[in-house]
C-alpha cells in the first residue's frame, strides 16, 4: 500500500503566504485608522471628564471653580482653580496667585502626537452653534470666550465654550452650555458638513 503524502508543495505554500500578505496589507491600514479614531474618541471623553470634575468641585464647594488647560508641545494638561476674591476665576487672578490651584496638574493621557487640540487641514468646519456659518480663528481650538479657562459656578452653570480635537483627519468637539453647564461630545462629519453626537 502507498502512504499518502501529508505535506504541502512549494507552490501551495507560496499561494498561502501571498494570500496572507494580501490580507495583512489590507487590514493593517484599517487597524491604524480605527486606532486613531478610538484615540480621538477617548481624548474627547477625557476632556469631558475634566470639565465634569470642575463642575462637581464647584457644586460641592459652593464656589466658582475654573479648569485651565495647558498645552506645551505635544503635551496637554489641566488643573482646577478656585475663586479667591469673589470676582470669578480669571486668568489674571490665577497668574497673580489670587485664584489658587486646588488640584494637581493632570496630564491628558490620550492627547499627544496623534491627537491634539486643533482642526484638521482643509475647509473650515461649520460652527456647531450656527451651522450657517463656518468657524473662524482656527488657530484657537480652546474657546471659552477669548480664554483657555472654563469656569463653573456653585449652581453648576458655566462659561459657554468648546474644545476642538483632531487626529489630522477627523474632528470632535467638547461643548459646554452656559446656563445649565451641560457638557456634550460631538463629532463632525466632513462629507455632510454636519455635527452629531
Amino acid at each position: 500500500m502507498k502512504q499518502a503524502n501529508r505535506g504541502f508543495t512549494l507552490i501551495e505554500v507560496i499561494v498561502i503566504v501571498a494570500i496572507l500578505g494580501l490580507i495583512v496589507g489590507i487590514a493593517i491600514p484599517n487597524l491604524f485608522e480605527l486606532s486613531s479614531g478610538n484615540r480621538l474618541y477617548l481624548a474627547a471623553h477625557e476632556l469631558r471628564t475634566a470639565l465634569h470634575r470642575a463642575k462637581t468641585y464647584a457644586i460641592l464647594r459652593n464656589a466658582n471653580v475654573g479648569v485651565k488647560f495647558f498645552v506645551e508641545g505635544e503635551n496637554a494638561s489641566y488643573a482646577l482653580f478656585i475663586d479667591g476674591d469673589g470676582d470669578g476665576v480669571l486668568t489674571r487672578d490665577i497668574e497673580s496667585g489670587v485664584d489658587p490651584q486646588v488640584t494637581p496638574t493632570r496630564r491628558f493621557l490620550n492627547l499627544g502626537a496623534d491627537v491634539r487640540f486643533g482642526f484638521p487641514p482643509g475647509k473650515a468646519p461649520r460652527d456647531p452653534g450656527d451651522p450657517r456659518r463656518r468657524l473662524s480663528r482656527l488657530w484657537d481650538p480652546i474657546r471659552f470666550n477669548r480664554s483657555d479657562l472654563a469656569s463653573f459656578g456653585p449652581l453648576g452653570g458655566s462659561t459657554p465654550g468648546s474644545l476642538y480635537l483632531t487626529d489630522g483627519k477627523r474632528l470632535r468637539a467638547v461643548r459646554v452650555f452656559g446656563r445649565t453647564g451641560k457638557i456634550k461630545v460631538i463629532r463632525y462629519r466632513q462629507g455632510t458638513e454636519t455635527w452629531e453626537q
